[in-house]
């Protein structure tokens, strides 16, 4: 992999720069860390610092001073020798006091012996390619410094860890093999051991078509570990939607009334679970109505309903049960029953017959905002729908977690299932057959950055922040 651009420019990330950036968010705090990486990072950092450490990784306590030698602050400073570092060239962090004067005036110092700002991401892109990181281990950096649920950290740590990684390398491997036994096929076809049995070519290929199948049916759970479930709480006016919401939400997001048709527009909020975030939708209640922007909340509730991965079906009785139950028909998102207003009055267990019956579920969870009673219940049978809906049976299961992995995984997956046409029907002699396995393994190369893929690289290190 290179870093010299196609079209002759002056490229922004040049290797042979040293870099520097704040590695923490600016303004008002106790720290702030300054990293400095490449090949002139020792020199430029130990012209500035009073102390310097005699062993890498080892920290001292010393002045910062700029080119005038005014002392700018009393810091920490750590040194990391090449290839042992983030990057894999030669690094320095300085801890200094935090605020918005201390980090800057020790930044500008740095740059003032040498040092250029970095570009965002750049630490991360040198350490993809001095060969520390592939680009999905790059991605999951990102994605783990952006997660915002417990989900979405377990999966970004997996996938640094080199899960996914491993799980493609694998079937790329596959596929060079099956291409070898395609290349022996055609280059020695008299050999003693006579030409390869095609029961082997054919299992070679099913067992590729099952791997590729298999992965790429990972990206709807990656799907929803990012953006997270869509859970609508849908039912007639006053049945207690809102007050549900609140309860489950643990603050006060919609108003809760005793007039029908309160909520005009969809509210949201995000619950986090073990397993994947919860995006819980307050919806308008479900009835035909005169009312024009009463009208326009049901069709925002239609809307969140022809796109939820879980309905919540609120009712209060068999009545409101049979409203919502006639409103979900067309829906084809798993629907679990609520029956509300615990408090006001428990449900027999021939009505929670009759309410599941009518809203087409034997899962009926009776709950009441009010108290709390049922509420652990119910999120409980979420996320237990939601597992068995998209969620892989293996919890450590790696996982397509971005577009650009569903694209190349796709492409790979249809490359091969041109391959085993070509190859059963003879349809193409089968030295242009195995061009499909060959385009296959440089779609799976180009997940992981095996070959020269900048204008990808670019868009991955695009969203980073700077000092990462």
């Amino acid at each position: 992999m290179t870093d010299t651009p196609r079209d002759g420019r002056a490229n922004p990330f040049d290797l042979s720069d040293t870099i520097v950036a704040e590695a923490t968010v600016s303004g008002r705090g106790a720290l702030a860390i300054i990293r400095l990486a490449g090949p002139d990072a020792h020199t430029i950092a130990r012209a500035a610092v009073s102390a310097w450490p005699h062993q890498p990784r080892q920290s001292v306590l010393s002045t910062v001073h700029d080119a005038g030698g005014n002392v700018l602050d009393q810091s920490i400073v750590i040194r990391y020798d090449a290839p042992a570092s983030f990057t894999g060239e030669n690094a320095v962090e300085i801890i200094t006091h935090g605020g918005l004067v201390v980090p800057a005036t020790v930044l500008g110092a740095l740059i003032a012996r040498g040092a250029r700002l970095a570009q965002r991401g750049e630490f991360t892109r040198r350490a993809l390619l001095n060969g520390k990181l592939d680009i999905l281990q790059a991605e999951a950096t990102g994605d783990l410094i952006a997660a915002d649920s417990r989900a979405a950290q377990r999966v970004a740590l997996r996938q640094l860890d080199g899960g996914l990684s491993r799980r493609v390398l694998a079937l790329r491997d596959e596929m060079i093999g099956l291409e070898a036994l395609i290349a022996y096929d055609i280059d020695f076809p008299e050999e003693d051991d006579g030409p390869i049995a095609p029961a082997r070519i054919h299992d070679a290929t099913e067992s590729l078509l099952t791997g590729l199948g298999s992965l790429l049916a990972t990206a709807r759970a990656g799907e929803l570990v990012r953006q997270g479930a869509i859970v609508v709480l849908a039912g007639a006016p006053n049945v207690g939607k809102s007050s549900l919401f609140n309860a489950l939400v643990g603050e006060r997001r919609a108003i809760v009334t005793d007039v029908p048709g309160t909520t005009r527009d969809a509210i949201e909020a995000v619950i986090d679970t073990p397993t994947v975030p919860l995006r819980l939708v307050d919806t308008a209640g479900l009835r035909d109505t005169a009312d024009v922007v009463e009208r326009l909340g049901v069709e925002v509730s239609e809307s969140y309903l022809a796109r939820a991965a879980v309905v919540l079906a609120c009712a209060d009785n068999i009545e409101s049960a049979a409203t919502v139950g006639k409103a979900l028909a067309a829906s084809s998102a798993a629907v679990i029953g609520v029956r509300t207003k615990r408090d006001v009055g428990p449900p027999s267990p021939a009505e929670l017959v009759s309410i599941g019956k009518e809203l087409g579920t034997p899962s009926v969870v009776v709950v009441s905002a009010e108290t709390g009673e049922g509420l652990d219940d119910l999120v409980r049978e979420i996320e237990r729908v939601v597992a068995a809906g998209a969620l892989p049976p293996d919890a450590d299961a790696p996982l397509l977690t971005r577009e650009r992995h569903r694209h190349a995984v796709t492409h790979a997956l249809d490359e091969v299932r041109a391959f085993r046409h070509a190859w059963r029907s003879e349809a193409l002699p089968a030295p242009v057959a195995a061009v499909h396995l060959r385009e296959a393994i440089t779609a799976l190369e180009e997940l992981i950055g095996a070959v020269d893929v900048e204008d990808v690289l670019d868009e991955v290190f695009r969203r980073f922040c700077v000092g990462k």
